[in-house]
C-alpha cells in the first residue's frame, strides 16, 4: 500500500507545482496583474443566441447636418458569423435614430474577397464578412452632393424624397449594399426630416 501511495503522492505534488508555475507565468505576462479575475455569472456564460453581438464597427460622418457628425453603426448579431445578421444604424448627434436596417451578413461579402464562392470554406466566408465590415464605411462611399444636377430620377424611388434631396446641394449620400444585394444610396432629406433612399 505504501509503495503505491508514494508514486501517487509524488505525481500529485508534481502536478500542483506545474500548475503553480503556469499561474506565475500567466501573471507575469498579464496586463492586469493588480486585478483579481472574477468569472462571470453561470447564467451569462457560453450562451450564444440570435441577440449576441459578435462585432461592432462605428464611423462618424457628416450626414444629416453640416455642423455635427452622425454616428454610423454596423453590428453583427447571431450565434455564428456566417448565419448572423448585420444591423445598420445611423444616429444623429442627439442620439436619435435616423435609419435602422437589418440584412444578412453574407451581403457584406464582396466578389473580390471570395475567389470562388462555390468552394469557399466557412472560414473563408467569415473572413470575407469581417473584411466587408471593415470597409463598409469607407470614405469613398460618402458622396456630395447626394444627387448630381444632371441626374434623372430612378423609377423605383419616391418622387418627393428625390426632389427634396436634389434641391439640397449640400446633401451627402451614402452608398452600400442592401439586404437583397443591390447597391443603394441613402441621403438625409431636410424637408422631410428623415433618411431616404434616392437610388437603388
Amino acid at each position: 500500500m505504501k509503495k503505491l501511495f508514494i508514486p501517487v503522492a509524488g505525481a500529485f505534488c508534481l502536478l500542483q507545482l506545474s500548475s503553480c508555475l503556469n499561474t506565475e507565468r500567466e501573471v507575469a505576462t498579464s496586463r492586469n496583474t493588480d486585478r483579481q479575475f472574477t468569472p462571470g455569472l453561470e447564467a451569462n456564460r457560453g450562451r450564444v443566441s440570435e441577440r449576441t453581438v459578435l462585432r461592432t464597427v462605428n464611423a462618424s460622418h457628416n450626414f444629416s447636418s453640416p455642423k455635427a457628425k452622425d454616428t454610423f453603426v454596423l453590428q453583427l448579431r447571431g450565434p455564428k458569423i456566417v448565419t448572423s445578421r448585420a444591423y445598420f444604424i445611423i444616429l444623429n448627434s442627439e442620439g436619435d435614430t435616423l435609419r435602422q436596417e437589418i440584412m444578412p451578413a453574407t451581403v457584406l461579402m464582396s466578389d473580390q474577397d471570395m475567389t470562388d464562392p462555390q468552394t469557399a470554406t466557412v472560414r473563408d466566408k467569415e473572413i470575407a464578412i469581417l473584411q466587408g465590415m471593415n470597409s463598409f464605411f469607407r470614405d469613398d462611399r460618402f458622396v456630395q452632393p447626394a444627387v448630381p444636377k444632371t441626374a434623372v430620377q430612378p423609377e423605383n424611388v419616391d418622387a418627393q424624397s428625390w426632389s427634396s434631396v436634389k434641391a439640397d446641394t449640400r446633401s451627402i449620400g451614402f452608398d452600400y449594399s442592401s439586404a437583397d444585394g443591390r447597391e443603394r444610396r441613402l441621403a438625409y432629406s431636410k424637408a422631410l426630416k428623415r433618411a431616404v433612399v434616392i437610388a437603388e
